[in-house]
């Protein structure tokens, strides 16, 4: 009983922060410096996951390949290629170095 409480608590808390953006949107004002600054926190923040999530498996170093393979992907991506090509290309980059026996 307690599990399905917490399910609906979440439910409803999450359902409360989807509405609140769109209907505060019109009654709150936020400053262009402080659009600017979520804007750039955003992209901190996304940068810092990519970081963690390339360099570190099991609180050491990941390994080569999987950098190398995140690597030609950014690139990829930052050269606007499809996104199936990006995800092929990353992937195949991290096998083959793999294969070659790249940690």
């Amino acid at each position: 009983m307690m599990l399905v409480l917490a399910v609906v608590v979440l439910g409803a808390g999450t359902f409360a922060f989807r509405v609140a953006g769109p209907a505060l949107r019109a009654r709150v004002e936020i400053s262009p410096r402080v659009e600017t600054l979520m804007v750039i926190g955003v992209a901190v923040l996304f940068a810092a996951l990519v970081a963690t999530s390339t360099l570190i498996e099991n609180h050491g170093f990941a390994g080569y390949a999987r950098t190398a393979g995140v690597l030609v992907g950014g690139i990829l991506a930052w050269r606007k290629a499809p996104f199936v090509l990006v995800v092929l290309a990353a992937a195949g980059t991290a096998a083959m170095l793999r294969l070659l026996g790249v940690p």
